[in-house]
């Protein structure tokens, strides 16, 4: 799946996202600035979490929970030096969890990520226009 989108279709496209993927461990590719944060904000909303989402990147992991009582775990690996960081931090326990794992930078700890993971790329076409793509 390839889909171009602007600011204002991100409620749709996260919609579109949570309904046409097979696991719960999304990880999102793409530069800084793709809008990896946004769209995860927006996932998480769509999830069902009332509480305001934000970027984990000093924390490493936010946790929120669903209306439905489901956890959804938010991932930021961009400040991480060596994978035993997120190891040590007890990563495989959130990805065997059976919970919604969404994961930006995924590329730091690419040995500890589980094969059945959903890879999801965001390009920046201009300054409006994304380019999102679901492998």
């Amino acid at each position: 799946m390839t889909k171009e989108y602007t600011l204002e279709n991100v409620p749709e496209v996260a919609k579109s996202l949570i309904a046409n993927v097979s696991r719960r461990i999304l990880l999102f590719y793409g530069e800084m600035g793709s809008g990896k944060t946004t769209l995860i904000k927006e996932i998480v909303k769509q999830l069902g979490v009332e509480d305001l989402a934000s970027s984990p990147t000093f924390s490493l992991v936010n946790e929120y929970h669903s209306k439905k009582g489901e956890k959804i775990y938010h991932f930021d690996f961009y400040r991480i030096e060596e994978e035993e960081e997120a190891y040590d931090m007890g990563i495989e326990e959130y990805l065997y969890s059976e919970n919604w794992c969404l994961i930006e930078w995924p590329e730091k700890v690419e040995n500890l990520l589980p094969l059945e993971s959903v890879e999801i790329y965001l390009k920046i076409k201009d300054n409006d226009t994304r380019t999102l793509e679901i492998k």
